[in-house]
């Protein structure tokens, strides 16, 4: 509750300083140190709330709800970072309302999948980098949707002002693939440990199921992209769908299915 508070009194602030009347006839201005402040203590009582969820004990809990709370911290964490080197404002802005909804998300719909081998390091190491991999990959995909809206209404003259508090497109561009390039690398540690390593980190041995091979897409669909990037310099429009395209594959792989089991069906 008090980071949900947290991050919707902060979204209203802003709301009110910089979107809203007189004050939209001044220049543009960055986070101030109090909002830095009040972020970071959202961010540390969003966290705190995420550990107590995911590791009730000495058991390991997870869910949809922790997956889509977990990447909406991240989310907002790794603004709360560039905030220092770009006015971020703008995205966070966008950001913290739905990251309100997500801290609150595993209340109502309680953790009820007890991971296996949670007691091996090995087993929280691949957690943990495949969290992030898919965080990271949320939040390119999250940035590529803003900006094909900010990119369209630009083109349609009809900017508004807090799409106007955003960066230019080409920084935006730039941070879009410098998300991409580390999920990237953190998408290939997961699938390499899990293929490698499936009996010491899950105790069986791999198989292919709907999970692994939409893993292995999403995969192929970012490799693509990176060397369409590289090689032939795909920007614009063709980077945001193939961008989305390989968000959708990822998501399938285990939030989409972890939401269909335990929502639509009541399994665990």
């Amino acid at each position: 509750m008090l980071a949900a508070a947290l991050y919707l009194g902060l979204a209203a602030l802003s709301w009110r300083s910089r979107w809203r009347g007189p004050v939209l006839d001044r220049p543009p201005v960055g986070l101030a140190t109090w909002e830095r402040a009040g972020l970071l203590v959202a961010l540390l009582a969003h966290g705190t709330t995420l550990v107590r969820e995911i590791f009730p004990g000495d058991a390991m809990h997870f869910s949809f709800s922790i997956a889509v709370s977990m990447i909406l911290w991240l989310a907002i964490a790794f603004y709360w970072i560039e905030s220092f080197y770009a006015r971020m404002d703008g995205l966070q802005m966008l950001g913290l309302p739905v990251a309100a909804v997500a801290v609150m998300l595993p209340s109502i719909f309680p953790a009820q999948h007890l991971l296996a081998n949670a007691h091996s390091m090995e087993f929280r190491a691949h957690f943990l980098v495949a969290m992030l991999a898919y965080s990271l990959f949320t939040l390119a995909a999250l940035h590529a949707m803003l900006m094909a809206f900010a990119e369209k209404r630009l083109h349609n003259g009809k900017l508004t002002p807090l799409l106007a508090g955003l960066p230019p497109l080409l920084t935006m561009e730039t941070l879009l693939f410098r998300l991409i390039h580390v999920a990237f690398v953190l998408l290939t540690l997961t699938l390499a440990s899990g293929i490698l390593f499936s009996e010491t980190l899950f105790g069986k041995a791999l198989s292919f199921n709907h999970k692994t091979v939409f893993a292995l897409l999403s995969w192929l669909i970012f490799a693509a992209l990176l060397v369409g990037r590289h090689q032939r310099g795909w920007r614009g429009r063709k980077a945001l769908h193939w961008t989305l395209a390989g968000f959708v594959a990822l998501m399938l792989a285990y939030v989409g299915s972890r939401f269909v089991l335990e929502v639509l069906l009541g399994r665990s």
